[in-house]
């Protein structure tokens, strides 16, 4: 099973790009953020033609996440009411569309479009915080229900120095500050790893490339998309790859993909070399 990320930065500005990629490595499901558009004029018929189920939960110019697979999606849940009793502060949080989930062969995949934060000293930094701290509290419901986990998306966030092309002088900043990344680590806890780290583990891998300094053409990039999976779902991942080149297309998003390969169902040993190596043989 194969479960990608993209920050699309505008689908219907994208919306042509999003069909090529998905018709070339054809994934199972492709969980998108920034789409920016009303759930009105989400352009859901370019994929339902083609065959595919579209879910969606937007806005007008701004954040929105959508999930395309053209297999069938249960459970669809929308924003932290999905999981959580709606007060005060849910319902703040919440005014800005962020978060959708869904079942998939049994998987709860979580699309989350954490907030930028714009910076250490505003009112969006302290939003992120509080924004971080209520998907912890969503994650602690959702496992209730031992559902394996993949959560994944743009999380605005950079792990570690590794993360970053010039961690010297970002670190400390903003998507690489000490709050944040405690924050990050809380609600990932002992249930989830970043299962790209578990194929790759050194530096110079970029998943979001800055459109007003040149840092495609630099390759001065941070890696802030990522996929966090529970431990019964990263014994069976088979690979986690950043779709880099499609960062180099006409008017790209500022993101390139990030997808990650899963052994899901579980098979048997003896199925799976049969499936995979043995029609080669």
């Amino acid at each position: 099973m194969l479960i990608a990320t993209w920050n699309v930065n505008s689908i219907r500005t994208r919306l042509n790009q999003v069909k090529e990629w998905l018709e070339e490595i054809k994934p199972d499901l492709l969980c998108l953020q920034e789409t920016k558009v009303d759930d009105l004029f989400f352009p859901k018929e370019a994929f339902e033609k083609d065959g595919y189920q579209v879910h969606f939960y937007g806005q007008k110019a701004y954040n929105g996440v959508a999930l395309i697979s053209p297999h069938h999606l249960e459970d669809v849940r929308v924003g932290f009411q999905g999981e959580l009793k709606e007060d005060e502060e849910i319902r703040n949080l919440s005014e800005q569309k962020r978060i959708i989930s869904a079942l998939i062969e049994g998987i709860r995949v979580v699309n989350v479009y954490v907030p930028n934060g714009s910076s250490l000293n505003s009112e969006k930094y302290l939003y992120k915080i509080k924004w971080l701290n209520c998907l912890k509290k969503y994650l602690i419901e959702q496992e209730k229900r031992n559902e394996p986990l993949c959560i994944l998306g743009d999380f605005n966030i950079a792990p570690t120095s590794k993360d970053l092309h010039d961690p010297d002088r970002l670190t400390g900043g903003i998507m690489a500050s000490k709050a944040e990344r405690k924050e990050l680590e809380n609600l990932l806890g002992e249930r989830l790893e970043d299962v790209f780290r578990v194929f790759e583990t050194d530096s110079n891998h970029w998943s979001w490339w800055d459109y007003r300094t040149s840092a495609w053409e630099r390759d001065k990039g941070w890696r802030i998309d990522h996929i966090y999976l529970s431990q019964e779902l990263l014994r069976n991942a088979r690979s986690c790859i950043i779709h880099k080149k499609v960062r180099g297309n006409i008017q790209p998003s500022d993101h390139a993909p990030v997808a990650v390969d899963l052994n899901w169902p579980e098979m048997e040993e003896d199925d799976f070399y049969s499936q995979d190596f043995l029609s080669e043989l």
